[in-house]
């Protein structure tokens, strides 16, 4: 109860505290993404198209990281699982409407088509498991929902996993660049399910 406890509120002040860097560094210092921009392999096509759809992206992720927590915490959920359904909906819905801004901006990614793969990856799993969270409290199997909202959950937290790999390959091994992105763009998801299979398994997260 206690290891429940402490994970979903360590879960929770992260996904409050990356929301927050997150509107400030793309919405407040860099708006345009010029930093980003910069570090890109190729100049793009149609640069406003790419913007629009990143912060897409950006907003759909947050909303996510929002209604994920909520999700997760018992006492919200016992106390009104109508809040509790509508919540899950519109972490289902951010991350299905998701996928088309994730798609695109894939294939202009940092560090070409091996980071390209990586982010289709990542964007199918995320959508994978999502969807099958829903399919399953629609029949309501709640064991197997938990599971896979799980997977769905910290899957949400890929972008914050790449930023910190990018920060230790690049700044601190002093890998290039679009190298490191790339590492980071495939250990990322793979880092995040197996943490939620950890999670899953010693149920600390959800009482079955």
């Amino acid at each position: 109860m206690k290891q429940r406890k402490f994970l979903i509120t360590i879960l929770s002040i992260i996904s409050v505290m990356w929301i927050m860097h997150t509107l400030s560094k793309n919405f407040v210092v860099d708006p345009s993404f010029q930093g980003f921009l910069s570090k890109k392999d190729e100049l793009l096509s149609n640069q406003m198209l790419w913007v629009l759809m990143i912060r897409v992206h950006i907003i759909l992720a947050i909303i996510a990281l929002l209604t994920g927590p909520l999700g997760i915490i018992k006492r919200l959920r016992l106390k009104s699982l109508t809040f509790h359904r509508w919540n899950g909906r519109v972490y289902v819905l951010s991350i299905v409407l998701n996928f088309i801004p994730g798609l695109y901006v894939s294939f202009f990614a940092t560090g070409g088509w091996p980071s390209t793969i990586g982010f289709l990856i990542l964007n199918t799993l995320w959508l994978k498991t999502t969807i099958f969270s829903y399919i399953y409290i629609i029949r309501k199997n709640v064991l197997r929902h938990s599971q896979w909202i799980t997977r769905s959950f910290f899957l949400s937290f890929a972008n914050m996993i790449i930023y910190i790999i990018v920060a230790i390959t690049h700044n601190g091994l002093d890998l290039s660049y679009g190298l490191s992105y790339t590492i980071a763009v495939w250990l990322c998801w793979i880092f995040n399910l197996a943490i939620a299979e950890i999670v899953i398994r010693k149920k600390y997260l959800y009482e079955i």
